[in-house]
């Protein structure tokens, strides 16, 4: 009969080994802290050398540190800055009012069907960004569905006092700007709320209905507080890209629809004023940045950043 001893214990591991085995977690992130470097941070540094440059396209840039070009910049153009920061507000709030109730429905009644709507949510992302605004276009066209429905029940005429459309037209108003933004970032609004809702145990509904609560009171004190962290990371999913998107603008509305991103588009590759598109470009990031840090704060889920 043997014995256990000492001896038959595995040995402990060497201080080399355990120093290897400690660095596995540092060598897996090593792709993604690259992928950071290269992508964003070697980039962003580049935008921030260009933007304190002065010079020309013919006589060349040069850094002379000229943080003069951020106030000209704003000061300039701050009217595009403050109708991005409404037109991608508003697309935001019409995607949570839209997409909530769709996004309740597939987690809590679609039952079977629930696969097949979230297919038809995603569905749009096979297509080319730029052609489903092309077709947002057709659509909003003097001649589409929409301007003649409008009509008929005598609506452009008040949405023409409230400055939305002009000349009892859609296209090329703020309002076909805002229905572009809407439709193409409605998907980002969807799948986190859904997501959140989904992990809702449905008991706790049930618990409420047991205390006599209405519908609407459970929907109050129960279903919307816990899909909080789903309702903060859709409106950041979709109003940072609508307030930098210059695509919508570009397509669906005329020179008085422009946005921020339409100017930095043309100072880059039209007017060659890299300096400014650069400035730009870091003042839009910073107000977002300021906007979203308040908003997280406001809304008391840190824990989803």
């Amino acid at each position: 009969m043997s014995t256990f001893t000492a001896t038959d214990q595995p040995p402990a591991p060497t201080a080399p080994a355990a120093r290897r085995k400690r660095r596995v977690p540092y060598w897996l992130l090593l792709p993604g802290i690259l992928w950071l470097l290269v992508f964003f941070a070697a980039p962003l540094v580049y935008q921030a050398s260009t933007s304190v440059q002065t010079g020309s396209l013919e006589d060349g840039f040069r850094v002379t540190w000229h943080f003069a070009t951020y106030w000209d910049a704003l000061s300039e153009y701050y009217p595009q800055f403050l109708r991005s920061v409404a037109y991608g507000a508003t697309a935001t709030a019409l995607c949570l009012v839209l997409g909530y109730p769709l996004a309740y429905l597939i987690a809590f009644r679609a039952g079977r069907w629930c696969n097949l709507l979230m297919v038809l949510v995603i569905a749009p992302f096979f297509t080319s960004f730029l052609i489903r605004t092309l077709a947002w276009k057709t659509i909003l066209s003097d001649g589409g569905p929409v301007v003649s429905t409008l009509g008929s029940l005598h609506i452009l005429g008040l949405t023409d006092a409230l400055g939305v459309t002009e000349g009892h037209r859609v296209l090329a108003t703020p309002l076909s700007v805002v229905c572009g933004l809407t439709y193409n970032f409605l998907p980002f609004m969807i799948l986190p709320l859904y997501t959140s809702l989904e992990r809702i145990d449905g008991r706790l509904h049930e618990a409420a209905r047991d205390l006599y609560a209405r519908p609407l009171t459970v929907f109050r004190k129960v279903t919307f507080p816990l899909s909080m962290p789903g309702v903060v990371a859709g409106t950041l999913l979709t109003f940072i890209p609508a307030t930098g998107d210059y695509i919508n603008a570009e397509l669906l509305g005329s020179t008085d629809q422009k946005m921020i991103g339409n100017v930095i588009q043309s100072q880059f590759l039209r007017v060659l004023d890299y300096p400014t598109a650069a400035a730009l470009s870091f003042i839009l990031m910073a107000a977002i940045l300021v906007m979203v840090t308040v908003y997280i704060r406001k809304s008391g889920t840190e824990d989803v950043v």
